[in-house]
């Protein structure tokens, strides 16, 4: 079964609970207002299939409506994050497709992009082993990145004969790491390894590979018991102030913080430094 679960209430008719969403391509569990998201196909290195990526394009459309999900963690099953699309299951079949049917794929992995980047959630991956191709752009794609040692990223559009261009590579790898490096890994389809991945600022911090669910899984907590929409305006903010001057940005950021001077949390933030306590947030 595999279904959203809407509110009671015909004002929030577009508003969803997401504790009973049971997902078929894919493992999903629920924890304390944080949705982790397990690829689970160890044998594979946990590769997408044209199933996975319809799936998790809809999770995260739906998710702009939930009521229950704060934070979003992804991470693959058994020591690898995502080995990009399979091999047999995806890259074969392309080879026969007409040109429609392929911009109909290729729009199709985008909208997966797109749908991560417009979800209010903060996203974390937790990269450990293979994190290639497609795999490399759902982890470019969520707000930060925790590894292992044993990480090793790989934009490999370039070895199957395919532009580095592939689901906003060419926009958002640049923005983190700087247009040089981003050429670099692009075109040469290189893996960017742990250390050097770190010191660019693509990967948040490392770990061991014991501590990389506990790791992120608690930076995924210590983020959903904060202000959640004010980090939600933050990830908007920080997406569209890309294509927006100085002076459009520090106009939008005057609404936005507006907006969040209208929240309980705020009040509560100032309630809690005048009594010297820690702030308790509700995210409202």
């Amino acid at each position: 079964m595999n279904h959203f679960i809407g509110s009671n209430n015909p004002m929030h008719s577009q508003m969803k609970t997401f504790a009973q969403f049971e997902a078929k391509h894919f493992l999903w569990s629920h924890d304390d207002g944080v949705g982790v998201v397990t690829l689970n196909e160890p044998d594979k290195k946990n590769p997408l299939t044209f199933d996975s990526y319809a799936e998790l394009r809809d999770l995260f459309s739906n998710l702009r409506f939930a009521t229950d999900i704060k934070m979003i963690l992804i991470q693959g099953a058994k020591g690898n994050f995502c080995s990009g699309g399979d091999v047999h299951d995806i890259i074969g079949p392309l080879t026969q497709m007409s040109m429609p049917e392929l911009l109909s794929f290729t729009r199709m992995t985008g909208d997966l992009v797109k749908a991560m980047r417009l979800a209010p959630q903060p996203i974390i991956s937790a990269i450990d082993g293979v994190c290639a191709g497609a795999g490399a752009m759902i982890a470019l794609a969520s707000d930060m990145r925790v590894a292992t040692h044993q990480a090793k990223t790989a934009f490999l559009f370039t070895r199957v004969g395919l532009a580095g261009a592939d689901m906003g590579a060419c926009a958002l790898l640049p923005r983190v790491i700087g247009q040089g490096r981003a050429t670099e890994l692009l075109m040469t389809g290189r893996a960017l390894l742990a250390d050097e991945g770190l010191s660019w600022g693509f990967y948040n911090q490392l770990c061991e590979s014991k501590d990389l669910y506990p790791q992120a899984l608690a930076l995924a907590h210590q983020l959903a018991k904060g202000p959640t929409f004010a980090h939600a305006m933050t990830k908007t903010m920080l997406h569209q102030e890309w294509s927006m001057g100085l002076e459009q940005a520090i106009e939008a950021e005057a609404q936005a913080q507006a907006i969040c001077m209208q929240t309980k949390d705020f009040e509560r933030a100032y309630h809690a430094f005048a009594n010297k306590q820690k702030p308790v947030f509700g995210g409202d």
